[in-house]
């Protein structure tokens, strides 16, 4: 049985995605922590190809594998869109930011959806964090509970999550047992229809489109949608699309 397997098994296919990393220092360490915890992958989000030399450094031999695999990309949508489940990382309270949880809350949660999925951890800039587009990838969102002074180091924030999701599958007795869920590269377009949809029918309108399509991406991520729920909203999308288009080139061209 999945939830049968060891952590670290379970973990083969997750990544961790950081956001704009200021120092490759911090790339290499937090490749030794994800390498610690079986997670095999390590996306940069960049625009700029980091040092590999000072990412080694920090890296040391045996996460070395990761360093040299790391996968580069410039843009938070694409790195996303192997994973199944983001969590995305964050100490920013706003107005249209869902109630973070804590790391360990949110992995407890995490934990039985991992068995036969994907799953990523979402770290932005030193200086900033995530953005609400980086967060809008991401299925949970976390924040590490600090003292006044929320300051902690990319490589500690990433430990501190590591170590809590494979606290969390030790403890699981259940995995979810289902069809394969959405990755975020299924999700993201069906986003785009849905957007595209609400659009046309005058729902949303450009001055409120990011606030709407916001509070949909929160209300249907609780769902934990799958693949084939996704194409069947993404088919009925595209049918009402070309109804519409059908319906305008009679109005513009009548018989």
């Amino acid at each position: 049985m999945a939830a049968e397997a060891s952590p670290i098994t379970l973990l083969s296919g997750s990544g961790i995605i950081l956001v704009r990393p200021k120092y490759p220092e911090n790339i290499g360490a937090s490749a030794r922590i994800a390498c610690n915890f079986g997670i095999e992958q390590v996306t940069v989000v960049t625009e700029k190809e980091p040092d590999i030399e000072r990412m080694l450094k920090m890296a040391t031999h045996k996460a070395a594998h990761l360093i040299h695999s790391i996968r580069i990309t410039s843009e938070s949508r694409t790195a996303a869109e192997p994973y199944h489940f983001i969590v995305g990382t964050t100490a920013r309270q706003g107005k249209h930011r869902v109630l973070e949880k804590t790391p360990r809350e949110v992995m407890e949660r995490l934990a039985p959806l991992v068995p036969g999925h994907r799953v990523a951890l979402m770290f932005g800039p030193e200086n900033s964090g995530l953005t609400n587009e980086d967060l809008d990838l991401c299925q949970f969102t976390s924040t590490i509970p600090t003292a006044d002074f929320s300051s902690l180091n990319l490589a500690q924030a990433v430990a501190i999550h590591c170590y809590e999701l494979s606290t969390a599958l030790h403890q699981i007795t259940t995995a979810v047992n289902e069809d394969a869920y959405a990755n975020s590269y299924d999700l993201e377009g069906m986003y785009e229809h849905i957007e595209r949809v609400l659009t046309e029918t005058t729902f949303i309108r450009h001055t409120n489109k990011t606030y709407w399509m916001r509070n949909i991406r929160q209300f249907l991520s609780r769902t934990r949608i799958k693949k084939k729920e996704a194409s069947l909203i993404r088919g009925a999308c595209r049918k009402f699309l070309w109804h519409s288009e059908q319906a305008e080139d009679e109005r513009t061209y009548p018989c």
